[in-house]
């Protein structure tokens, strides 16, 4: 019978991937409840198994004169064999191996699957739970409609292992296709009853613009240049709010690299989704007058009553300042925390022209990368 069980454990580390050390210790506390669901009782054993697959069962009995329960108590003599200088009263663990060949076969078995599978669970959970908040690629394998679409991550001797992600978290209209490799943003690890977990994903995060920056910008990666606020409206348009932290860097310069082709690889990335790369500053106005890219307003006034920044730009301005059904003005309060109340000059107002804003959309970059390119 040893000789099969330690086969059955070498098979086990072959087949789950598990460490040696985890199926060991995870049979023995197999074999100990196994042992206790088949007898009762057994609170003083104690089992191992070696590297070997070797089993090794130990009582913990108490040193008694005459003995009453031989599950519980070793006689005097019995255990000045073991220690010599054992005394009345001590607890000795006591070599019990026969136990394990009187732990039921059937019952063995089941209870040390049912804990390599949650072994398995565990083991693999300490594994991806660090992909929160990262972006991995997977494999869209199959649409379910009231869920979402599960992905496939091609993680080795594991085949019930699932992401997810879930209809709110798909960009409108992205299109998606079984087999399709994309690169997805993990939000969420979770342990899943009848699964081994559940991995949780995004194309919509706006974390999934950051983590694609700095893929793409050593700038970014590396701490020279902080990403400071994000806003945005997935598939449409977002806004990404920067800042140099080394004197003389350009942060936006570094975004968007040389003829745009840093910016154009996550809008790529992103299906033509507009970026607008924004110049962070301490200076509240400041900001909020930078996050309304493209525009350059003529007067930022901020009513701290009611947290609102009131925008003033030219009147022929003032519509695309505003942006399509407001998402401009929208995602400029989205990035700065301040309500965006735009207007135009009142009555009398004189402005001189404004210069042009230095924030830069990557769907202008785009077009003069173009352009570039076609001159050449």
């Amino acid at each position: 019978m040893r000789t099969e069980f330690q086969a059955a454990i070498a098979q086990l580390i072959a087949e789950k991937g598990l460490p040696r050390e985890v199926v060991m210790e995870t049979v023995a506390n197999a074999l100990l409840a196994a042992y206790r669901k088949s007898f009762g009782g057994g609170e003083n054993v104690r089992i191992e198994v070696d590297k070997n697959g070797d089993v090794h069962v130990w009582a913990s009995k108490r040193v008694v004169a005459q003995v009453h329960d031989a599950n519980e108590e070793v006689s005097l003599a019995e255990a000045q064999q073991l220690i010599p200088n054992a005394a009345l009263g001590q607890f000795i663990d006591v070599d019990s191996s026969f136990i394990f060949s009187r732990i039921p076969t059937q019952t063995a078995k089941q209870v040390i699957l049912q804990r390599i599978r949650e072994a398995e669970h565990e083991h693999l959970y300490e594994q991806v739970k660090g992909w929160v908040g990262e972006i991995r690629l997977g494999t869209l394998t199959r649409k379910e409609p009231a869920r979402g679409w599960v992905v496939d991550f091609d993680l080795d001797k594991v085949d019930r292992v699932e992401g997810l992600m879930p209809n709110s978290e798909e960009i409108p209209g992205e299109r998606y296709h079984p087999k399709q490799r994309m690169r997805l943003y993990v939000y969420d690890v979770r342990r899943i009853q009848g699964r081994m977990l559940q991995i949780l994903v995004s194309r919509t995060h706006r974390d999934l613009v950051r983590r694609l920056f700095e893929n793409e910008v050593p700038e970014i990666y590396d701490g020279a240049v902080e990403i400071k606020a994000i806003a945005r409206e997935p598939g449409s348009r977002a806004k990404v709010a920067v800042y140099a932290r080394q004197e003389g860097l350009d942060p936006i310069g570094s975004c968007v690299g040389v003829r745009g082709q840093r910016i154009n690889n996550i809008v790529h990335e992103l299906n033509d989704e507009k970026i607008d790369i924004i110049q962070w500053s301490p200076d509240p106005a400041t900001f909020v007058g930078n996050a309304l890219s493209p525009v350059k307003p003529l007067k930022v006034e901020l009513r701290d009553f009611d947290h609102t920044a009131i925008v003033t730009v030219l009147e022929r301005q003032l519509s695309l300042a505003i942006g399509k059904d407001g998402q401009n003005a929208r995602l400029a309060a989205k990035l700065t925390g301040w309500r965006v109340d735009v207007t135009k000059p009142a009555e009398g107002e004189v402005y001189e022209e404004p210069v042009e804003s230095q924030e830069i959309s990557a769907s202008r970059h785009e077009r003069s990368g173009r352009r570039s390119r076609g001159n050449r």
